[in-house]
């Protein structure tokens, strides 16, 4: 048996030389990913007096910015509106999405091709050209000023979330879903029994997106929702705020910081399955 070569001692030089210059240049991004949130934190704990400093460590640390935004605002309340309604949505978009992808995926019938892409082509009309038409609707049905007008429209599924669980949901065996048939299951108990749970990467990807295109949606919460901070979400009152407190840049800051600690810790328990889903969604 032939021996192996071993590497030229130049070739592993510059091996490491290239190596060291890939993790340099990730150093480099990283910082400069997380300098903002690190100004934000530090402007966040300063005095208004040294809001226009320099120091990334206030000389004077100090959590009154924090007791502030509680205080002028009903916080408490503008989170818990913003948690339910983006967790209503995104249990929407889940349910739907993923039953039309199984049925784009899995279901054999006349016109699908067609149907997928006059779905995807909606992913081109930018969503202020159905605001109008929507107004209509529920204020028609009487839902004006309630939340409902948030989180409906996710029950109807979305283009962006059905080709992401359908690109996954190709990468299943179609074995499966053939043997489950012959074995009496219905479509129904084949998708939540079989191809859900196997699903858990993308719909913990479609699930993070969801969330946070919802707990950012100022746009319907301003439509729909202008100026009853007792069922308004949560970027509403941050831009009641900026209004008010347009030269304090502490107390803005703290809370932003605030805002955005549920989209943190979301993505933070879904990283794993987020990246597996994403990464896996391409393959077909």
């Amino acid at each position: 048996m032939p021996a192996i070569p071993r590497p030229r001692p130049r070739t592993r030089t510059l091996r490491l030389g290239v190596d060291a210059l890939a993790y340099a240049l990730l150093i480099a991004g990283a910082v400069v990913m997380v300098a903002p949130f690190a100004w934000m934190l530090a402007t966040s704990l300063k005095l208004p007096a040294d809001q226009f400093g320099r120091d990334l460590i206030p000389p004077d640390p100090t959590l009154q910015n924090y007791a502030t935004i509680w205080r002028i605002l009903p916080f408490g309340g503008l989170l818990w509106n913003s948690l339910t309604v983006a967790a209503i949505s995104t249990i929407g978009q889940l349910l739907t999405c993923s039953m039309g992808a199984f049925v784009f995926a899995v279901v054999r019938f006349p016109g699908r091709q067609v149907l997928f892409v006059a779905l995807l082509v909606t992913l081109m009309i930018p969503a202020q050209m159905a605001a109008i038409p929507q107004f209509v609707i529920f204020k028609a049905l009487g839902l004006y000023g309630t939340q409902a007008p948030l989180y409906l429209p996710s029950f109807l599924g979305g283009a962006f979330g059905c080709f992401l669980l359908r690109q996954y949901f190709l990468t299943i065996p179609i074995e499966l879903a053939e043997a489950a048939r012959m074995d009496g299951a219905s479509l129904l108990t084949i998708w939540w029994r079989i191809y859900l749970p196997l699903a858990r990467p993308a719909l913990a990807a479609l699930a993070i997106f969801a969330f946070l295109s919802s707990w950012n949606d100022l746009f319907s919460a301003l439509i729909y929702l202008p100026s009853d901070l007792e069922k308004t979400t949560l970027p509403v009152g941050l831009a009641l705020m900026q209004q008010q407190y347009a030269a304090q840049w502490t107390v803005m800051m703290a809370a932003v910081l605030v805002s955005i600690a549920p989209i943190l810790i979301a993505f933070s328990l879904a990283q794993r399955h987020f990246i597996e889903g994403m990464a896996l969604s391409g393959l077909k």
